[in-house]
């Protein structure tokens, strides 16, 4: 099998003007798949404005830049795809305004029972435990058995360091960017662990 692969997610304070040479540093240091550009609070304009300042590094790196819950404006922005934290209505919508074509990924999984009926809607991925934080045991549960059962790719939320539990994909998220260490250095040691996992 494959070894896992680093999946990022925006810390809360990813501002246009400072996050873009922040993600580069760390796009140079370590192989990247995917970037979930998180919403949060932000209005339309500065999400928008977000989206922008990392799609050029992020795509130069050969890195998938995912919007959250909003496939009009991954298709309008020249994004690769649209994460969907919504219900299964809010999936199935996703998946008909943008496959074949983009990217469609959906998460945080609850229940094993909605990872499988999500798991039928033609996702690409699906993403277990919580988009900013490290998953916790009940999470890494769900991802390992996943991981096992089903041919859908799935993304683990963890720590730099720690494996990915058998899942495709450790998400890397708010403590990866605000922590004491530099992230371009836990990247290059999230991949060495992922490598040897």
């Amino acid at each position: 099998m494959a070894a896992a692969q680093i999946f990022l997610v925006t810390p809360q304070s990813a501002e246009p003007a400072t996050f873009g040479p922040a993600l580069a540093e760390v796009l140079a240091a370590a192989p990247v798949a995917a970037l979930l550009v998180r919403r949060h609070e932000r209005t339309d304009a500065a999400y928008r404005a977000l989206v922008q300042a990392v799609l050029p590094a992020a795509q130069g790196a050969d890195c998938a830049v995912l919007v959250e819950d909003d496939a009009a404006l991954a298709r309008r922005i020249g994004a690769d795809g649209v994460h969907v934290t919504g219900n299964a209505r809010s999936v199935k919508d996703a998946v008909a305004a943008v496959k074949p074509g983009l990217i469609v990924g959906a998460g945080p999984i609850r229940s094993r029972h909605e990872a499988m009926s999500l798991g039928e809607f033609n996702v690409d991925y699906l993403f277990f435990g919580d988009l900013s934080d490290p998953a916790d045991a009940n999470a890494r549960e769900m991802g390992a058995w996943w991981a096992e059962t089903f041919e859908v790719p799935s993304v683990l939320s963890g720590r730099a360091g720690e494996d990915s539990a058998g899942c495709e994909f450790l998400a890397l998220g708010e403590s990866f960017w605000t922590g004491a260490e530099s992230p371009a250095a836990l990247a290059v040691r999230a991949a060495k662990t992922l490598e040897t996992a």
